[in-house]
């Protein structure tokens, strides 16, 4: 476990080193009071108890790609997770369950478990981040989310000072959220998956995947092919990792799709009349989820489009939100958000809310 400190400045020189911008898909943020690898579950715990024995606030940043971080940075102690490895906790003719440890990339995991015929995470591949971040909000992309497969998560409790396990049920999992996602009493440390022991995937349940594998909705793929797919159709709106590629500086989606209840959908659907009917699905208990590109696009926000000082809309999907470069900055990118959610607002009636945690920063 090692230190490292920072003074308030966000410019050249010594401190720079330590801006949270480094940490981040974004590439935005600045710095830390003070910032602390941990290389495994007892050292994250270490680091925690360390940093409230010190009465600092405590940020946990692993793979920060799901984390907006303002200009000012954060003036506590940042913990990188950085813990690594996968075992294997029971295993049958059927199925397997493994431990990963919270550090463990994500995607590095989801190939890993697609080459050994674990059938369960391979529709999420491409997802930047580490493994510990997916059970905070839910991950889930193309018909499949983390909720699904995790039987528990291990956990620190900052309020008992214990670790502990949280079945799956506990998690209060929901669409993008669970009871980590606006709590700061547990530091996630590992996570439990169940999955298939299969060489096809589950149903293809996404129209979209379905069509670019050639089958049918619900039929089921060889692994490999469901992995490359994916990976492809990610790779097209920016949402694989690229050094290269600015579209791909983002928190991916930066909306999530609202869900409206049948009285809210109707009012939308007489709003957008002239537009047809929007993209749609229906959940449990009579609520409509609604597509947040279809009505960021059509409120006048297309792709590409401008924001100031150098941030703008993807120029290959609409929910995400890109640091171009130069002058480019937290504060530019909020008003660009601000700017979509209260366009879409005035145009639909419907509010906009962001997926990613915004640390001392706000839309």
């Amino acid at each position: 476990m090692s230190d490292v400190y920072a003074q308030p400045t966000t410019g050249a020189g010594p401190d720079a080193m330590c801006d949270l911008a480094r940490f981040t898909t974004l590439r935005l943020g600045g710095p830390a009071g003070r910032i602390t690898t941990a290389t495994s579950g007892e050292e994250i715990v270490q680091s925690v108890r360390e940093a409230q024995g010190r009465d600092e606030q405590v940020l946990i940043l692993a793979g920060g790609s799901n984390v907006v971080i303002g200009d000012a940075g954060f003036p506590g102690t940042v913990v990188l997770v950085r813990s690594r490895g996968l075992r294997v906790l029971a295993e049958d003719e059927d199925s397997v369950t493994v431990r990963v440890e919270a550090g463990e990339p994500w995607d590095e995991l989801v190939a890993t478990t697609v080459a050994n015929g674990w059938s369960g995470l391979e529709c999420l591949s491409g997802i930047p981040g580490s493994t510990g971040a997916t059970p905070i909000q839910n991950v889930g992309a193309y018909g499949q989310e983390v909720a699904e497969t995790i039987t528990a998560v291990q956990v620190y409790d900052r309020v008992e000072g214990v670790t502990g396990r949280i079945a799956a049920a506990d998690c209060g999992f929901a669409y993008r959220s669970s009871v980590f996602k606006y709590s700061d009493r547990w530091v996630v440390l590992a996570v439990d998956f169940r999955l298939t022991r299969s060489p096809l995937s589950g149903p293809v349940r996404y129209a979209e995947l379905a069509r670019a594998l050639g089958v049918e909705v619900g039929d089921r793929v060889p692994l490999a092919d469901a992995r490359a797919t994916v990976l492809r159709l990610r790779a097209g709106k920016g949402m694989v990792l690229d050094p290269t590629d600015p579209d791909t500086r983002s928190v991916g989606s930066f909306f999530t799709n609202p869900v409206l209840d049948r009285s809210a959908y109707e009012l939308l659907r007489e709003r957008a009349a002239d537009l047809g009917d929007p993209p749609a699905w229906p959940g449990a208990g009579d609520v409509v989820k609604v597509s947040a590109a279809w009505l960021i696009d059509k409120a006048g926000f297309g792709k590409g489009h401008p924001g100031p000082e150098g941030v703008a809309i993807s120029s290959k999907h609409t929910l995400a939100l890109t640091n171009r470069g130069g002058n480019a900055s937290t504060a530019a990118l909020v008003e660009l958000a601000r700017e979509i959610r209260d366009g879409v607002h005035h145009r639909f009636g419907v509010t906009l809310h962001p997926e990613p945690v915004l640390i001392n920063c706000t839309i």
